[in-house]
């Protein structure tokens, strides 16, 4: 109810602006005062990758990029948080402005770049919350200027494992130049391997973030080395370079789509990872993700656990709280008990 009010304050500012009030007002008001988070839901917990997720609805990587307001976020009713993407030096990312609304189309743009004030400033923040509880994800990346991209996933394994429920390793995001040729066959197979090295035995899961402009052949070799490599989940997906059509003015801005124009792309890509899988590895699902409804849709295809981001500019932080309140009557109507045993089921 608050956010309704405030939104047509916060959309006469420039987007990134917006975001960082968003991040503001996480950090400073009550979160009663923001979600009214539901109480906890034996049926609604999942266990993936030996994580047990009091829900399965997370706040995807790009919002919290810095690791500033995790635990704000989870008492806002989100079952997980992931922060990032994080990489080894500072990085101011790409000219502004460089992150749209597409309000018409309730959908977003961004070519941010990976912007983020490196490992140092994020490893003191997770510092401070250690022992904390709840699932708090860290999507790494590399330095766009780097001479080892491999080498740069390898030392933020190493300084972010300490203080991860799970890492996400991130080689699907459009604006870093090159970083989806990580994607191929022969180098993401070196990738996971520096990735996992790095990560010893006693680490948290490894989880890989895909693009959702996938060929057939790519989602049959990512998905054989994911299960080769043990991984902890496959999450599908990141946001899109294709442009369906659109109806906002910036729609000819230059980035990754993200929001409910690429929600059919990527329950596509996810339905194209399960059975290539078949079941085999978690998948988590993202892109376009707005109601109890498109989340359901996600877990029936194949999802044992789902992100959002775009939403939330439209909706507010309440978004979690009233996907996660809906669930149960949409597992009862379907004849679930649980999340667990609806996955895969459509």
């Amino acid at each position: 109810m608050v956010y309704s009010l405030l939104r047509p304050l916060i959309f006469r500012l420039d987007a990134e602006q917006a975001h960082g009030v968003a991040l503001d007002a996480l950090k400073t008001t009550p979160s009663s005062l923001l979600a009214s988070p539901p109480r906890p839901d034996p049926a609604l917990a999942m266990e993936v990758a030996g994580i047990t997720f009091p829900n399965p609805v997370g706040m995807a990587a790009g919002f919290d990029k810095n690791g500033e307001v995790p635990d704000a976020l989870l008492r806002c009713g989100f079952g997980f948080a992931e922060l990032g993407s994080v990489t080894p030096r500072p990085q101011e990312g790409n000219p502004k402005p460089r992150l749209f609304r597409l309000a018409e189309d309730r959908a977003v743009i961004n070519r941010m770049g990976f912007n983020n004030e490196g490992a140092a400033a994020v490893e003191t923040r997770m510092k401070r919350r250690e022992g904390r509880p709840g699932v708090v994800g860290i999507n790494i990346g590399a330095n766009k200027d780097s001479e080892d991209r491999v080498a740069d996933y390898a030392t933020m394994t190493r300084i972010m494992a300490p203080y991860a429920s799970y890492l996400a390793v991130n080689i699907s995001s459009p604006n870093t130049p090159g970083l989806r040729a990580l994607q191929d066959e022969g180098a993401l197979t070196g990738l996971l391997d520096a990735v996992l090295d790095a990560r010893g035995d006693e680490g948290p899961p490894v989880f890989l973030k895909v693009a959702p402009d996938l060929e057939p052949a790519d989602v049959d070799a990512i998905s054989r080395i994911a299960i080769e490599k043990k991984l902890g989940a496959l999450m599908v997906s990141n946001t899109s370079i294709t442009r369906p059509p659109l109806a906002s003015k910036n729609r000819d801005e230059g980035g990754g789509l993200s929001g409910a124009p690429i929600k059919a792309l990527a329950l596509q890509r996810l339905r194209d990872f399960r059975k290539a899988t078949g079941g085999a590895i978690p998948l988590i699902g993202i892109g376009g993700i707005a109601t109890a409804e498109d989340a359901w849709e996600r877990i029936r295809a194949g999802a044992s656990l789902v992100q959002l981001y775009s939403a939330m500019v439209y909706e507010g932080p309440g978004i979690a709280a009233k996907i996660v309140r809906r669930l149960p009557a949409l597992m009862e109507s379907d004849g679930f008990s649980s999340i667990a045993e609806a996955v895969g089921s459509e």
